[in-house]
């Protein structure tokens, strides 16, 4: 059952922000610190900020600390006694030599992600190491082979749920391509006061325990007073006979979680200071466990210059959705002598942090409201399959598993004009938009692993457009960043095209909590072999409901716009719902390397492989 003091329905964002107020208040009352009420100036203690370390010669401890983020005590893992762990500033072409001393009773470890190294030094346990024992030292030395924003983290259990995160930033060694008077990390993370094998445990037993956003009855009889019974009924018979959710955006949600912006609370206020007229870059990093965050400066326009460590052609957005483990550097110039606020709401609306960038120590800038939660629209479900195609029944093939032949019967005859408007927009409309919507949809193939328990949805027909903000952000009347806007500067690391194509597809059962590539869990897969010095194209094939970060160690993903021409350069790429993505990937770094999604969560469950460059 799920907690009983959660709340109930509509308002549950209301009443989680009100609570998470009281929280604070307590909190930081507790020791004297009450936050002023306007934005002026005040006594106020600063806000926390971000330990700095240079060099090239680093000692770094494992250890346990005491934390109070919601006004209760807990316990942190934490690297020098810090949450966030200290920003290590190095430099391109430098050899760096990182001791780390673990002080922990179990066995630790640090993956440095994104930065190419020899695999000996990648930080995985099982795989490129046995990982660092109790009391035991371990000496990671590798030389920088690029510049930009990047972030380290440990690869053991639950240990980066805890606080084992810090940033990293490597400085070019010809210097910075943007030249600016402020640079700041933005570290974005989640903290929760419930222990994260309590939080797996929940999810195995019930893979919607957190969402307090499912349809409630007052919801539908708002929607029968606005599109009619027949409408209201259609919408909620399809998700009903699928047995799956419309508001199954995020795993774990604010109700848990207490969302963080470089270790500081939104009350705790951190704060960017700049002068009028000033250029400031932000580089931020989600080091978060299991948060997708949509970003936005109010008033502000950001221009984006690099992503995964990686400069971009510069693009000016007011809005970017920042997936876990994803960067973004983004450059802003604040014209006012004002107090501007950074803001991070969660994909599924339950949450948000804030900051703020100023002029002087002290202002805070009032927060906007979170925007309202939208349901998965049919894009999010079954790609680019046409409405003409599910108005006769052609859905039933494009959904497996627990879906099979009802979703052709729950949306024939529903889904045209009346479907649109029962589905509060998540149908109707948004599967004419530029979604990768066609009326001949390139198939798939499914592997004979995905007919099983573990998988209870398949997309035959996924779409292939890159240009999709997703849930949430769509047409919101802000200008949202996407893939397709990215673009690497200076091209593709070789021009080559894949010798060969591997094909994967991200697959789950929600119910059952069980997530993996092909509907094999880690135990059950064999390694993914890829021989030395060739290009390979990687497909990823998104079959669930859910977007997924994949990572992989070791090497770059050089993802393709629909037309197989390269787009951007990431370590780190979001599968959206019902999606097809490819990537080149050059095998130019022998070793046994991790790939897996960046949910903290579904990794665990399942969704990670090893990759042998041999």
């Amino acid at each position: 059952m799920k907690p009983d003091s959660a709340p109930k329905a509509e308002g549950d964002a209301q009443n989680l922000s009100r609570r998470r107020l009281l929280q604070g208040m307590v909190a930081i009352g507790a020791n004297g610190l009450l936050p002023p009420i306007s934005s002026a100036a005040s006594t106020r203690k600063a806000p926390p900020q971000l330990t700095e370390l240079r060099g090239q010669q680093f000692n770094l401890e494992v250890g346990e600390l005491p934390v109070a983020f919601t006004g209760r005590q807990r316990t942190a893992t934490a690297i020098n006694g810090r949450v966030p762990a200290p920003l290590l500033r190095w430099r391109e072409g430098d050899e760096v030599t990182i001791r780390v001393h673990n002080r922990l009773p179990v066995t630790s470890s640090i993956h440095w992600h994104g930065i190419l190294l020899p695999t000996e030094m990648d930080g995985v346990p099982g795989l490129s190491f046995p990982g660092i024992a109790p009391g035991e030292t371990f000496t990671y030395r590798f030389r920088l082979k690029q510049s930009g924003t990047y972030w380290y983290h440990s690869h053991s259990r639950f240990q980066e749920q805890t606080g084992m995160y810090g940033p990293i930033v490597i400085e070019p060694r010809a210097g910075e391509r943007h030249v600016v008077d402020r640079d700041y990390v933005v570290m974005l993370s989640d903290w929760s006061d419930t222990s994260p094998e309590s939080i797996f445990e929940n999810l195995k037993k019930m893979g919607d325990f957190y969402n307090f956003n499912e349809p409630t009855a007052r919801a539908f009889l708002a929607d029968v007073r606005k599109h009619g019974i027949e409408a209201a009924l259609a919408s909620r018979r399809m998700w009903n006979q699928m047995r799956m959710s419309p508001t199954d955006l995020a795993d774990v949600t604010g109700h848990a979680y207490t969302y963080l912006m470089n270790g500081a609370t939104s009350l705790d206020n951190w704060t960017g200071l700049f002068k009028r007229g000033e250029r400031v870059r932000l580089r931020f990093i989600n080091g978060s466990a299991m948060s997708i965050f949509d970003v936005r400066i109010p008033g502000l326009k950001m221009t984006v210059v690099a992503t995964d460590g990686q400069d971009v052609e510069p693009v000016s957005v007011d809005e970017f959705r920042i997936a876990v483990a994803e960067t973004y550097d983004v450059i802003v110039e604040p014209g006012d002598d004002r107090a501007w606020c950074v803001f991070a709401q969660t994909i599924d609306r339950t949450g948000s942090v804030s900051g703020t960038l100023a002029p002087r120590e002290g202002m805070r800038a009032e927060a906007p409201a979170i925007d309202a939660p939208q349901w998965l629209s049919m894009t999010d479900m079954m790609g680019a399959m046409t409405m003409q195609g599910m108005s006769h029944g052609g859905s039933s093939k494009g959904m497996g598993g627990s879906c099979g032949g009802n979703m052709g019967k729950a949306t024939e005859g529903s889904c045209g004009s009346n479907m649109g408007k029962g589905m509060e927009g998540s149908c109707g409309a948004s599967m004419g938009m530029s979604m990768g919507v066609t009326s001949k949809p390139r198939p798939v193939r499914h592997a004979s692993t995905e007919f099983g328990p573990g998988v209870d949805m398949r997309v035959d027909t996924p779409r292939d457009n890159i240009d999709d903000p997703g849930i949430g952000l769509r047409n919101n009347g802000r200008r949202v960043l996407t893939y397709a806007d990215l673009h690497t500067i200076g091209g593709p690391l070789e021009a080559r095209d894949g010798g060969r194509e591997v094909e994967l597809h991200l697959t789950g059962n929600m119910e059952r909590y069980m997530w993996a590539f092909d509907g094999q869990p880690f135990a059950d897969a064999t390694p993914l072999h890829l021989r030395h010095g060739e290009r390979v194209r990687i497909t990823l094939v998104n079959d669930s409901m859910m977007p997924h970060p994949i990572h992989l160690h070791g090497l770059w993903s050089e993802l393709l716009a629909p037309d197989g021409n390269f787009q951007v350069r990431k370590h780190t790429i979001m599968v959206q719902p019902a999606q097809r993505v490819s990537y080149l990937v050059s095998a130019d770094a022998l070793g046994r390397w991790a790939y897996h999604c960046h949910l903290l969560y579904h990794m665990e469950a399942g969704m990670f492989r090893e990759v042998v460059v041999s």
